[in-house]
């Protein structure tokens, strides 16, 4: 298959009309006809923010931006008592060249500035949020200091010049982040001028560019629909018919994006964890934010469609410690900060959405997760989420089975929406809220050296690899072609004690792997066939952070550690076999060493993996 086919086959495959969007995008911006070039705007002055005069909440929040802030939910680094510099790296201690330029003039990726994101981060505001909480809970200084901030980054950040200006998703986290403050200050019905010009000046900024965001069909489009809905009937709702305009067009573009983006089994089209995360914190602070002005509700399929996305989430999530299999693309993004819990709980999230989409509490009622929906005005007493099971998510392409404390995730190649990985047939495993076997995860989008080969890429995952090449063509850095689909998918099923599902592709150059699995309350067994390829294939166990022990078998290899034993076997001869090292990273910009238990075969055969472990 050419590459010119592969190419014209993904762009179908993406929709033309998005194409058209981002063609007509990048024209505009290349000409200088784009709307966003004629936005203008005076540099904004404070206060933002009155003073708090509602009674303290006394309820625990987020206790973080006191002495250091935080980025991507693990970098921590200390803060004066003056304003943060807001175009300094912060884990490099390098600034950002020429920050004072037109938006449009700073290149998406360039080596000599760096990752991006490592600039954005501290402008997202999540520190709004959590000196708004302080404030309400009586302390009279967070609330200087938030004003001062606010007015520093204004003056800093002059509207629509520099890096935080670029993307229509950063100013609209900062718009959710100041929505939330107004909430939980109780000043949006009664807003200070300064604010609301502050909205107003990113508002143009999103609806400038929001059909680039729409073109994306991921995170930034329901980011940017629900900074357009909340901040425009923020404005509408004292008197702006500007607002009214935008919160028409927000409320528009969520419909479409709940009908679109997510399947009909509630699978979010990036298949990754944390983008889901941040996606259904966005539906839910919209519901929210519709439920505090009173407006009027969204469709019946909106409200099916959250719950479908919250019923995902809570099927992988583990009850004891809020960790989830770290699937997909993971950039660090996060919003709706109001309690310390740990950057990889996911229960604060899944317990708000359960509870406004289908009236239920996900998770066992505690202090953490009552502080996070008592901040938010949401009710706490409700009757507990049906107890988690084995779940096909066949829209989304995911296997989940379950048998007592062990869980198991197939990802099973079903391209649906853009597969944003090559992980086809990947397998996630844990015991107790313990990760067994795990994703690598993503690292960065812009590192230099390029390392997004390796953590999106078939070498990063708990699959076969076929002649040390990925199981999809990279077309661009966020873009594969010749997406898979399944040969076949089995329902999960439950016989004989044990939990089961299975699936099979055939890639572009013909190699095919059918992968069955079956899942007891003391052991895993993994059958892979694999056939059509040249001259290799390699399957992959990424191992937990413990040593190990590598003893030769015939015909294979056992591991074993504390916690289990894995023995892998083939029925054709094994050519290599060993413990290597490699990388996995839980946080954005982080990564770690870990072992992985490699065994390549070089003909046509099964491979055999059993795990087995103690209950």
């Amino acid at each position: 298959m050419s590459l010119w086919f592969i190419k014209l086959k993904t762009g179908v495959d993406l929709g033309l009309i998005n194409i058209l969007r981002v063609v007509i995008y990048r024209l505009s911006i290349k000409t200088g006809l784009n709307s966003a070039f004629r936005l203008k705007s005076e540099i904004l002055d404070g206060p933002f923010f009155k003073k708090c005069s509602v009674q303290p909440k006394n309820i625990p929040g987020n206790t973080s931006w006191q002495t250091t802030g935080v980025m991507f939910g693990h970098f921590n680094f200390p803060l004066s008592d003056t304003p943060p510099n807001w175009f300094v790296n912060h884990i490099s201690g390098n600034e950002f060249p020429l920050p004072y330029r037109e938006w449009w003039q700073i290149a998406d990726f360039d080596e000599s500035a760096g990752d991006i994101k490592l600039i954005w981060e501290l402008s997202r505001m999540d520190w709004v949020v959590a000196l708004a909480q302080r404030a309400r809970n009586g302390d009279n200084e967070s609330l200087e200091k938030l004003n001062i901030w606010l007015v520093n980054w204004s003056s800093e950040n002059k509207p629509y010049k520099g890096p935080n200006w670029k993307c229509g998703q950063e100013a609209s986290i900062r718009v959710l982040n100041l929505a939330c403050a107004s909430l939980i200050l109780e000043q949006h019905k009664n807003t200070n001028k300064s604010l609301k010009m502050l909205l107003k000046v990113h508002l143009r900024r999103i609806a400038a560019t929001i059909s680039y965001g729409i073109a994306q069909d991921n995170n930034h489009g329901t980011s940017e629909a629900a900074a357009l809905f909340i901040g425009g009937s923020w404005l509408s709702s004292q008197g702006s018919k500007e607002g009214a305009k935008w919160e028409k067009c927000g409320r528009n573009w969520l419909e479409n994006r709940a009908k679109k983006l997510i399947a009909a089994d509630g699978c979010f089209s990036q298949y990754s964890t944390n983008y889901h995360r941040l996606m259904l914190d966005t539906f839910s602070f919209v519901e929210i934010w519709r439920r505090e002005l009173d407006l009027h509700k969204f469709s019946v399929n909106f409200y099916d469609k959250s719950a479908k996305a919250a019923n995902w989430l809570y099927q992988i999530v583990s009850p004891k410690n809020g960790l989830a299999p770290n699937l997909g693309a993971n950039d660090g993004a996060q919003i709706l900060q109001l309690t310390d819990s740990d950057y990889c709980d996911f229960r604060p999230s899944v317990q708000l959405a359960t509870s406004l989409f289908e009236d239920k509490n996900a998770f066992i009622s505690s202090e953490l997760l009552d502080s996070h929906l008592n901040w938010l005005g949401v009710s706490i007493d409700k009757l507990i989420a049906p107890p988690q099971c084995s779940f096909n998510f066949d829209g989304g392409g995911f296997s989940v089975i379950r048998n007592h404390d062990a869980m198991a995730v197939l990802r099973v190649p079903n391209s649906c929406f853009r597969p944003g990985q090559s992980d086809a047939l990947h397998l996630d495993f844990w015991i107790n809220g313990h990760g067994i076997f795990r994703d690598a995860g993503s690292f960065s989008y812009n590192s230099f050296p390029d390392l997004s080969w390796y953590f999106s890429g078939t070498a990063g995952h708990n699959t076969v690899q076929f002649d040390d090449r990925d199981q999809m063509p990279k077309l661009g850095r966020f873009l594969y072609g010749s997406w898979l689909k399944t040969k076949y998918v089995s329902p999960v099923s439950f016989k004989n004690g044990y939990s089961s599902c299975s699936a099979s592709y055939r890639d572009y150059q013909g190699a095919e792997h059918s992968r069955q699995v079956n899942l007891s309350d003391t052991s895993l067994s993994i059958y892979d066939e694999v056939k059509g390829f040249r001259e290799k294939a390699v399957i992959r166990w990424r191992l937990s952070d413990s040593e190990y022990n590598l003893e030769l078998i015939e015909n294979g290899v056992k591991v074993k550690n504390g916690l289990c034993v894995i023995v892998v076997t083939s029925n054709t001869p094994i050519v290599r076999a060993d413990i290597v090292q490699g990388w996995m990273s839980m946080f954005y910009i982080q990564k770690q060493s870990v072992p992985i238990l490699e065994v390549e075969i070089s003909g046509a055969g099964i491979i055999t993996t059993d795990v087995r472990w103690q209950q």
